[in-house]
């Protein structure tokens, strides 16, 4: 299914602000410098949907889009670990976002975004392991594969799923390039399979 319209719906700081819909709701997470809003960019073809900056930890509510006209939401996270806040604020971050990933019920999807030019971080594999954890459905998204050979692309993704088996975890990896776009196409597939056949646009 290609992407056709991607429209702001609202913001919210905290789970009871969430919008009252049934909408399956797809989120995008990863550290404050791994690319999150150009690949939201990039996957939806609206250069200006999320926005980008140079300074890390622009994001700082859960912002929601429609997608095409109503079939699936896209949920743009905070991001976390590098953001130049304080402490106090990073610990909101991370609970309203961790109880939004535990308890918004119609979510479908965590697209889980690390930079490929860099070895998995701890970081990094906590989030995974709490996912994992809690059961929590999700896919590793490499970001940034332009800045790499092909043969570092591929030794990009070894690494990871090495990450990966070592705890036991299996799910996909996609490897894509907002630039350049190489995986948007695979992206959006893996990611409508996990969507319901349909989504409804009433009020729950």
């Amino acid at each position: 299914m290609d992407i056709t319209s991607a429209k702001f719906l609202k913001s919210a700081e905290r789970l009871d602000q969430c919008p009252d819909h049934t909408l399956s709701e797809v989120c995008f997470i990863g550290r404050s410098n791994v690319g999150k809003s150009s690949l939201i960019n990039g996957l939806t073809g609206h250069p200006r949907l999320a926005k980008t900056s140079g300074t890390p930890g622009k994001t700082k509510l859960l912002n929601f889009f429609v997608i095409n006209e109503g079939a699936w939401c896209l949920v743009d996270l905070p991001g976390y670990g590098y953001a130049k806040v304080s402490q106090e604020q990073r610990e909101k971050w991370d609970k309203t976002m961790q109880k939004y990933m535990m308890e918004r019920e119609n979510l479908a999807l965590i697209v889980m975004l690390v930079d490929s030019r860099h070895d998995p971080l701890e970081k990094d594999l906590d989030m995974v392991f709490w996912l994992a954890e809690h059961q929590l459905p999700f896919i590793l998204v490499l970001t940034k594969a332009d800045k790499l050979s092909r043969n570092g692309q591929t030794q990009s993704k070894a690494k990871f799923r090495k990450a990966l088996d070592e705890m036991n975890i299996e799910t996909d990896i996609v490897l894509t390039s907002a630039t350049t776009k190489d995986g948007m196409d695979l992206l959006r597939k893996t990611i409508i399979d996990f969507l319901p056949a349909a989504s409804s646009t009433e009020s729950s």
